[in-house]
């Protein structure tokens, strides 16, 4: 009897396993931004499960260190919320060993403005609110100087600071504030221009094609991406998401959410 029991025990055992490994292997989590990407990850999921049995978990952070670190300590599987400099800068910064799924969507920086409708119309002295993270710090001033605005050093590539500013004709006072509080100084009195991410932008109605008084351009680098490590890269459920992703109802939706300020990159 104890031998019966004990033999049933076993294969109870055995069969909860089996049951968990499978359910693990059609399990993936991934690390975004809070905000409009959010309805495009549910039609990801939406797809993911309806064309392989994959079930994604979204986990949504309003940061953009948290995403990469999750990724790199084996929290997520995968993220999707960064441009490959930033990938690059940080993967170089903090010795990520991360691989690039598929590009996603280039969500184009804009400048804004609640006192000016027009950037000839930026008065002397003025201040500008920029993002402190170094890679949109950089993206910021490389914008400011394709308006004229500033001048950079020759040579700085895609993470100039404001020490490489070497010619400023309007004085501007460029001022760092964290990336999400950036819409929230559109409304101080002090500020005359704001320049956002479009992630950001967007969750207070803002979009760069229509709201912008100068934008980047299609031809812009900084394009996003869908991120994994490069020990899971070539797993069966990161090549399933990455497929689940590459497909017309998520460009669909992209385009639905942005209204056009999405530009679809694979």
């Amino acid at each position: 009897m104890k031998k019966l029991l004990l033999s049933a025990l076993i294969a109870t055992s055995v069969l909860m396993l089996s049951a968990c490994k499978q359910g693990d292997d059609n399990k993936v989590k991934v690390a975004i931004n809070t905000g409009p990407d959010q309805a495009i990850w549910q039609e990801v999921q939406k797809v993911a499960k309806e064309k392989y049995n994959l079930d994604v978990e979204v986990i949504p952070f309003n940061d953009y260190v948290l995403p990469n670190e999750s990724l790199n300590s084996k929290d997520v599987d995968a993220n999707a919320f960064q441009s490959l400099p930033y990938l690059e800068a940080q993967s170089k910064e903090r010795g990520y060993h991360f691989a690039i799924l598929t590009k996603t969507f280039i969500f184009p920086i804009a400048a804004y403005s609640k006192k000016i409708k027009n950037v000839k119309d930026l008065p002397d002295g003025a201040t500008v609110t920029i993002s402190n993270e170094a890679t949109t710090l950089g993206r910021s001033l490389l914008l400011l100087q394709a308006q004229g605005l500033i001048k950079l050093k020759a040579g700085v590539g895609y993470l100039p600071t404001t020490l490489d500013i070497i010619d400023n004709p309007k004085k501007l006072n460029i001022v760092e504030v964290d990336t999400p509080q950036l819409t929230r100084t559109l409304d101080d009195p002090n500020v005359t221009l704001s320049i956002i991410n479009t992630n950001f932008s967007s969750q207070v109605g803002l979009s760069p094609r229509r709201n912008g008084l100068f934008m980047e351009d299609a031809a812009s680098p900084y394009v996003n991406a869908l991120v994994s490590r490069e020990d899971n890269k070539d797993s069966k459920k990161m090549q399933e998401l990455k497929e689940a992703f590459q497909t017309p109802e998520v460009a669909e939706k992209a385009e639905e959410v942005y209204k056009g300020d999405a530009i679809k990159a694979w």
